[in-house]
């Protein structure tokens, strides 16, 4: 019999849930139809389409008209970010985003920056953190739009959305955040946290892959990116994913109906993990502990140890973690979220994210704990060089190796 899998990289993407694909099998098969369609299948679509705009909306504190359908969080973090510039006056090409950004985000920013606009990249606390009194520091009259991650993607630190609006609001500039991780994992209101445009997706909580959705709050004005025929309000060309759109809104009805004790039972599963890992000599927990930090997350460094190597034994060993930000685990590059919070590269190189969702259980913990436990040992074994010091101060590890004297 083959060994129990354990599935720890939640925040990559999350298995769906049964219930969300029966949701979604008649829209393959019975309401086929193409909601542009005047005829009764099309007229069921559109109407199909239109219930889960309103039921998303209403989760997020917006307008159903306020909601762009897109192919996933990265495809609406560029109709953001492009659509704005596109949108913008000559005197605006100013931009502000942080130095821990999804590459969502960063990747656009670094375009615009190459096109000619200016951009001002945030540093952050070493938890992770975005300063107001930074922000407010940074703006200018040319400043056209500020983009913020609200839960980070591979550390967990979730932003003070409100204090970073209100910054903005107060200085007449866009705010846009990456929700992608956040949406039904912490609060998020985004008429109260006074965001102008949010990206959302559907695969981070139990729904399914290749469907998002753009928050441009009424009055707001950007371009689209793309051409072709008026969907999504003349903003997003092409014929909706009917299913993936209605599996998206029967996801977060499920999440939001148990939103408090999943997110309970979601912090108990992810505290006990860091609780036994932080035994381990030499490791240390990456982001805040508190509240301030995505029940889903816990991103450990295992010094003196390659990420990598932990991943690939933890993976022959049934477990499945990532090395970095999931997207990009397979770069050889430190992460820019961790050098960004203060670790050395060689520290960044040595850290593992184990992701959660409700279906995680503590028996899973105490498994995987045994099995990383294993693999520290093992790898550390192996390396050539040993800790000389450990000081207390550091918390969990710290140090320095040095070449083993028949090395030397």
């Amino acid at each position: 019999m083959s060994e129990r899998l354990i599935y720890f990289d939640n925040n990559d993407t999350t298995p769906l849930l049964d219930a969300v694909l029966q949701a979604m099998l008649p829209y393959y098969t019975r309401h086929y139809g193409n909601p542009a369609s005047l005829h009764q299948l099309g007229l069921e679509a559109e109407e199909a389409v239109g219930e889960a705009r309103a039921t998303l909306a209403g989760f997020l504190g917006a307008k159903p008209e306020e909601l762009i359908f897109t192919a996933g969080a990265t495809e609406a973090n560029n109709l953001a970010l492009f659509g704005a510039a596109a949108y913008a006056p000559e005197k605006k090409r100013h931009l502000i985003t942080s130095k821990i950004e999804h590459n969502a985000v960063m990747n656009p920013v670094k375009r615009l920056e190459k096109e000619g606009f200016k951009v001002t990249y945030l540093e952050v606390d070493g938890q992770g953190f975005v300063s107001p009194d930074d922000l407010r520091k940074a703006i200018t009259p040319q400043t056209l739009l500020v983009s913020i991650v609200h839960g980070n993607h591979e550390i967990g630190t979730v932003q003070d959305l409100k204090a970073l609006g209100g910054v903005c609001r107060e200085r007449g500039v866009l705010f846009h955040t990456d929700a992608a991780q956040s949406l039904s994992k912490v609060p998020l209101n985004v008429t109260d946290d006074l965001v102008d445009l949010a990206s959302i997706n559907a695969h981070k909580m139990h729904g399914p892959k290749g469907v998002g959705a753009l928050y441009v709050r009424s009055g707001v004005k950007i371009r689209k990116i793309m051409e072709g025929a008026p969907q999504e309000n003349n903003m997003r060309p092409g014929t909706e994913n009917v299913p993936a759109i209605i599996g998206f809104a029967e996801a977060a009805r499920i999440a939001f109906a148990n939103f408090e004790a999943d997110t309970k039972q979601i912090c108990a599963v992810r505290d006990r993990l860091i609780d036994q890992l932080l035994q381990i000599p030499h490791t240390l927990l990456n982001g805040p502990r508190d509240h301030r930090r995505l029940p889903t997350n816990a991103d450990i460094t295992f010094k003196y140890i390659e990420g990598e190597a932990i991943l690939m034994h933890l993976s022959m060993r049934g477990v499945c973690v990532s090395s970095g930000s999931a997207c990009s685990s397979k770069s050889l590059t430190p992460s820019n979220v961790l050098t960004s919070i203060g670790l050395k590269h060689e520290d960044a190189h040595g850290s593992i994210r184990f992701s959660f969702s409700k279906l995680n259980t503590m028996e899973e913990v105490d498994i995987a704990v045994a099995k990383v436990r294993e693999v520290v040992e093992l790898l550390r074994s192996m390396t050539a060089f040993i800790p000389e010091l450990h000081s207390e101060t550091e918390g969990h590890g710290g140090g320095y190796y040095k070449k083993k004297k028949d090395e030397i």
